[in-house]
């Protein structure tokens, strides 16, 4: 089995090599930490507010979530989490019906077994009509994870699937943390986004230069040092590449830490700010993160909306899953000691 723990007062359990330990929480399936033992750091988010399980949630008892659609979500919510069968906020009538903001794979509960050196989490999504497989298999520096999607209906869904991969403190620094990806044509958020918003609303441009509302533009391959902002810009990573990545680099830690994956399976990337600038509960206006979230839709919106545009710079915006049948997809996390900022991530042999 597994080493069965606790992180942060949740459920937990872990697997771990010489250079890594990986936990993940059964309570909604994240991968909470990617711990570098060389350097002490997990690159992660980890909220600055108590973490509770998805299923001790109570609307009426845990007011400190905040009261919108997203509260269960963020009760529960640490480092990477799978948005599946929705990237985005639920209908009206969804959320009637129970769906939680990113689908129920945020919040589900998983059946997590394995052993030694790898582990796999399984969950069910009753209100989707989906099950979802999540394997872990940590090899050297990096953790080869493959997800498998099967529609238990009988009718063909078109879904969104993002990695929601949101990094933090220490890792995160404000003007100091550097990022590569393999990104192309982008669209800053087709709406202000917060407060503190400082990009052009709905402007394209190509990556990472992008315009500011005063004029200008901001270099997206460094961390914002302003004292509060807030941003979401979508990227399409490059159609030239086979695979597409990220990659970030902590000058403090001297560590990098980054996701490759196959372009075909996921073909966005969508990088959200969040930098004191959110001061309802339980942000607070102390919540440092950046989110690089890869996947099959470009922007978080409902299913409706999600559908509705269909494509963008001539790419589809969501996927399908036929009835009755699976889907598979592979990817790599990858943290390594590094002088500088690596400026392209591959495939690992």
């Amino acid at each position: 089995m597994p080493n069965e723990t606790t992180f942060r007062g949740r459920r937990a359990v872990s697997i771990e090599n010489d250079l890594l330990r990986v936990t993940v929480l059964p309570g909604g399936g994240h991968i909470a930490e990617v711990h570098d033992k060389a350097t002490g750091v997990n690159p992660l988010w980890v909220p600055p507010w108590t973490s509770i399980e998805p299923s001790q949630f109570d609307a009426g008892r845990h007011r400190d979530y905040g009261d919108g659609v997203d509260a269960p979500l963020l009760a529960g919510i640490s480092g990477h989490n799978l948005c599946l069968d929705i990237f985005g906020g639920p209908s009206e009538d969804e959320a009637r019906a129970g769906l939680p903001v990113h689908g129920e794979a945020s919040s589900a509960d998983y059946d997590v077994r394995g052993g030694g050196s790898a582990l796999t989490a399984r969950a069910r999504l009753p209100l989707a009509g989906l099950e979802v497989e999540r394997e872990l298999e940590l090899r050297g520096r990096a953790v080869w994870i493959r997800e498998t999607v099967r529609n238990t209906g009988g009718a063909d869904r078109p879904i969104g699937w993002t990695e929601h991969v949101t990094l933090g403190p220490p890792f995160l620094e404000k003007g100091r943390t550097e990022f590569r990806a393999s990104l192309t044509r982008s669209r800053v958020f087709e709406s202000a986004f917060g407060a503190d918003d400082y990009l052009t609303v709905g402007a394209d441009f190509d990556w990472p230069n992008a315009p500011r509302i005063a004029g200008g533009s901001a270099d997206l391959r460094r961390f914002s040092s302003a004292p509060a902002s807030g941003a979401y810009t979508a990227h399409l990573t490059d159609p030239g590449r086979a695979h597409a990545f990220f990659v970030a680099f902590s000058p403090s830690s001297r560590l990098a830490f980054g996701y490759v994956w196959r372009r075909a399976d996921f073909p966005w990337m969508g990088i959200w700010e969040e930098n004191m600038s959110r001061s309802s509960a339980p942000w607070n206006s102390r919540t440092l993160t950046r989110g690089m979230e890869f996947g099959v839709s470009p922007f978080p919106e409902t299913r409706r909306e999600m559908v509705e545009r269909g494509r963008l710079f001539d790419t589809p915006t969501f996927r399908w899953i036929p009835a009755g049948s699976e889907v598979s997809v592979e990817y790599w996390c990858v943290a390594g000691d590094a002088e500088r900022i690596p400026e392209t991530l591959e495939w690992p042999a």
